[in-house]
């Protein structure tokens, strides 16, 4: 295992994200028989929040489980100089619960509060939510087979995040063929997998690095499948290949 992240993966020059404001990303989504969905990943701005020029990352799944639906509704404002969150955004509708969370970061004073009265310290001055850290993950050359842990969740009791590449393949979609280096992510939370959850990404090899297949657990849903179904914008560098050609590298 190895610890302190930031000494053990590679990470893109400071600048060059691999993903941009105006990216727009779309999945269907299946889980138990008959729970079908869709799901979505965008990026807006700039937005100016507490002096710092932010993008603002959103995600969307929603699905119908018999007559009741089941939706996720989730933004994070991020500072992408320097990859950290400010401010956290989610709303969760699963079966008959509801769950929502508006949580302000700060990592200078590593203080985050929530808007139900919740607060705590965070273990970093550069802190994650859920779903920035998705994005993060495309910045990262992660060594092959190697467990890489992170404490960079705001919430101390939601860490460690630990990372493992556990190899490179290729994963058709139906918006094309992609050959894909192949990631798990244990992540830890109570209240949606009582305890550790375990999150397989499968990120595109090239420049873009987007995620074109994501499997993970949604309370109401069970075990939901993503896969990539279009991708905007387009970009030559990062077009999928032709399946009868497509050779995990």
């Amino acid at each position: 295992m190895i610890a302190g992240a930031w000494a053990a993966v590679h990470v893109l020059t400071v600048g060059v994200l691999p993903f941009a404001v105006g990216e727009r990303l779309s999945y269907n989504a299946h889980a138990a028989p008959g729970v079908n969905g869709h799901a979505e990943m965008w990026i807006d701005g700039p937005f100016e929040l507490r002096g710092v020029s932010t993008i603002v990352l959103r995600s969307s799944f929603t699905a119908k489980v018999g007559f009741l639906n089941v939706s996720d509704n989730t933004t994070s404002w991020v500072d992408p100089v320097r990859m950290t969150s400010l401010r956290f955004l989610k709303d969760e509708q699963h079966l008959l619960t509801h769950h929502s969370e508006d949580v302000t970061l700060n990592g200078a004073s590593r203080q985050w509060t929530a808007a139900d009265g919740r607060s705590g310290t965070s273990p970093t001055d550069d802190p994650l939510d859920e779903l920035s850290f998705i994005y993060a993950l495309r910045e990262f050359s992660l060594p092959l087979d190697s467990t890489v842990t992170f404490d960079r969740h705001f919430d101390a009791e939601r860490n460690p995040t630990t990372l493992r590449l556990t190899g490179k393949g290729v994963v058709t979609t139906p918006a094309g063929t992609f050959n894909t280096r192949e990631i798990e992510m244990r992540v830890r939370d109570t209240r949606r997998y009582r305890g550790e959850g375990l999150i397989r990404i499968a990120l595109s090899d090239d420049r873009c690095r987007r995620p074109v297949r994501i499997e993970s657990a949604i309370p109401g849903a069970g075990t939901v499948v993503m896969t990539l179904i279009a991708a905007e914008p387009i970009i030559a560098a990062c077009a999928p290949r032709n399946a009868a050609t497509a050779v995990a590298p």
